[in-house]
């Protein structure tokens, strides 16, 4: 899949308004609110903006945030980093690679095999369920 671009419109347009202010304006939902936060049911989850596989269920872990939390990407190549300076904290910043859609943030206190807490937001997520 090649890059995506829309303008702000279009994302505005497609988007229910709680899903582009996380997406698209850098919004993060409040802990423990987020429809996967809790989640164990096997599947894929992928960008809410363009369908992106970005995280596999099987290296989901309860981190005790309040937010899905992964050690892993499927892939490195599907998620970029950027330095986030905001609300007074140094963190870093995670976008889908395809559409740069907002994240989460990625943390280096997670568990083996990758030391990473991938804390990402309900509503950047969609999961593509499978039969376990």
């Amino acid at each position: 899949m090649g890059k995506v671009t829309k303008s702000d419109d279009e994302w505005r347009g497609e988007l229910p308004q709680h899903v582009y202010e996380v997406t698209r304006r850098a919004g993060t939902e409040r802990a423990f609110t987020g429809q996967y936060w809790d989640t164990k049911t096997p599947g894929t989850y992928k960008c809410v903006c363009c369908g992106t596989e970005l995280f596999d269920s099987d290296t989901k872990y309860d981190s005790g945030s309040g937010w899905p939390s992964f050690y892993e990407p499927v892939s490195p190549d599907v998620v970029t980093t950027q330095e986030d300076n905001s609300l007074n904290m140094q963190r870093t910043e995670v976008l889908c690679a395809t559409c740069d859609a907002h994240l989460g943030h990625v943390f280096p206190d997670g568990p083996r095999p990758t030391g990473l807490r991938f804390c990402m937001n309900s509503a950047s997520l969609l999961l593509d369920e499978r039969e376990s």
